[in-house]
């Protein structure tokens, strides 16, 4: 890799972008997330499944310990941390894959960093915790901003499901009061990017996610796939972006199945997220989707591996 390609950078981890595609894989150590609850709630099985997930092709592993489903229950910081610093302490040992943590507090993310994770995956897209961007930077972390329309659409039905979201201000959540979709992702985007800047975070360790599923109609969170490549910061620096369908609700309403009947839709908006511009797919089902991505890569990205 030459000096001036394009990457992604997290702690030491160093990933090229633009030759290949990267699947973040899913480990919730929760209890009631909404499609693996209580699955990997325990230490040893949540070491089993991180421990498959990478061998079945997960090149980062995002660990949650607080589900944002619609109706989950508030977790405080103290029982986050002590959900999953176990679990990162342990693979962070053992794993040489990079560990990201899916947190929107602060508090959570330091400890999770401090006990080897070297991502935050910030659902608030660094709008929620003000003291979220001095975490990154302090820790050298990278950091996955997503676009959350549940924390400006109060009101809103699809919105109002989600009970552990932390609204915005009226002033700021006022500046999306209609606008269009896509202008109201990009500056949402915008403003985390912002913060992050302002706190020191290079642009190198930054990824954008569009938050496919989160407060979203079925039709917006499809327009949003599509729009991948004008979800782009026009900057210098073209910014990675991660999509996470796995499972989601769209595709439930697309094939008419229930939550584990969706791993085909999952399969499919994930190579189609490729094909719009996506550098990092998130996912629970890596095996099947590891296979996907490599034949994706190979007609889209002419990579084979």
């Amino acid at each position: 890799m030459m000096a001036s390609d394009p990457f992604f950078q997290a702690g030491h981890y160093k990933l090229p972008l633009g030759n290949r595609t990267y699947i973040v894989g899913i480990l919730n150590v929760t209890p009631d997330s909404f499609s693996d609850g209580g699955r990997y709630h325990s230490l040893p099985a949540a070491i089993l499944q991180a421990e498959q997930l990478i061998a079945s092709g997960a090149d980062i592993l995002d660990i949650g310990g607080e589900s944002t489903r619609p109706g989950s229950v508030p977790v405080s910081a103290a029982d986050e941390i002590n959900r999953i610093i176990p679990v990162i302490e342990h693979l962070a040992r053992t794993c040489q894959v990079p560990l990201s943590v899916d947190t929107f507090k602060a508090d959570v993310a330091d400890a999770a960093l401090a006990a080897g994770a070297s991502i935050i995956n910030d659902v608030t897209g660094l709008l929620g915790d003000p003291a979220m961007a001095e975490v990154a930077a302090r820790h050298e972390a990278g950091l996955i901003l997503m676009h959350n329309p549940v924390l400006y659409r109060k009101g809103a039905p699809a919105a109002e499901a989600f009970t552990n979201m932390p609204w915005l201000d009226e002033q700021t959540a006022a500046r999306f009061v209609g606008q269009a979709l896509l202008v109201a992702t990009r500056l949402f985007l915008s403003l985390g990017i912002d913060r992050a800047l302002a706190a020191g975070i290079d642009r190198n360790r930054i990824i954008l996610d569009p938050g496919i599923g989160f407060g979203l109609t079925t039709d917006e969170s499809l327009e949003l796939i599509r729009s991948l490549d004008q979800i782009q910061m026009d900057a210098a620096q073209r910014l990675p972006v991660l999509v996470g369908p796995s499972r989601k609700r769209f595709i439930g309403d697309i094939l008419g199945k229930p939550v584990q009947e969706r791993l085909n839709g999952t399969i499919a908006a994930s190579v189609a997220a490729i094909a719009c511009g996506a550098d990092f797919v998130r996912v629970h089902d890596v095996a099947p989707v590891a296979e996907a991505v490599r034949v994706s890569d190979a007609i889209l990205r002419r990579a084979v591996r």
